[in-house]
């Protein structure tokens, strides 16, 4: 422990300034979206941009073109979100069924496999297997942000544990402090579009 504190002290006199500017619109995206704001898109835009570099630059190629996919979902999603600060209805919280979760976590475990392989073989990336679970399950849950799937906060909850363990071992200790406080948002997130659910049902 003392060890980790140590290397994330280092870290922050030796940081790029880039960084802290990608964790800080990093956090401002997912507590506007815990608040059904749109304007986490933009914040979601911004940091996307700024850890594209960063990733790459750390040989996590899966997690640097997750970005760019990103980028194309900030635009969607900001779309899908803005008619519900105009006073329309807009698009509502749901839920997925059981199937419709089979078959999300079934593509995530083979574009896992199949990547992480090609990736193992063909490259010089690190942790592979786990780059690629973190990309392809994210790919997923962003979908489910952008059309307000209740359940994206459970599949964020898997993803940022993992995520944590592959940016300490890259040594972005920035990072992984953002993602565990991720973790601490998540619960605020699921609790807050549970009770906009719930709302949504009664009122039917």
């Amino acid at each position: 422990m003392t060890e980790f504190l140590g290397a994330v002290v280092e870290q922050f006199l030796q940081s790029s300034l880039l960084e802290l500017t990608a964790v800080v619109f990093a956090i401002a995206y997912l507590i506007l979206a815990v608040k059904e704001n749109s304007l986490c898109w933009y914040a979601a835009a911004i940091s996307t941009l700024i850890f594209l570099a960063i990733f790459w630059e750390v040989k996590l190629y899966m997690e640097s073109g997750l970005q760019v996919f990103y980028l194309a979902m900030a635009a969607y999603g900001w779309y899908q979100w803005r008619s519900a600060d105009d006073g329309s209805a807009g698009l509502q919280i749901s839920m997925w069924t059981m199937g419709q979760h089979a078959i999300a976590l079934t593509l995530i475990a083979l574009l896992t496999f199949l990547s992480g392989y090609l990736l193992q073989s063909a490259t010089d990336a690190q942790l592979p297997y786990l780059d690629s679970f973190t990309t392809w399950a994210s790919v997923v849950t962003t979908f489910m942000v952008a059309r307000k799937v209740l359940e994206n906060w459970i599949y964020w909850l898997v993803i940022d544990s993992v995520s944590i363990y592959l940016y300490i071992d890259r040594e972005l200790y920035f990072t992984a402090i953002l993602f565990a406080v991720y973790i601490v948002i998540i619960f605020f997130g699921w609790a807050s579009w549970s009770k906009s659910y719930q709302q949504k049902i009664q009122q039917v």
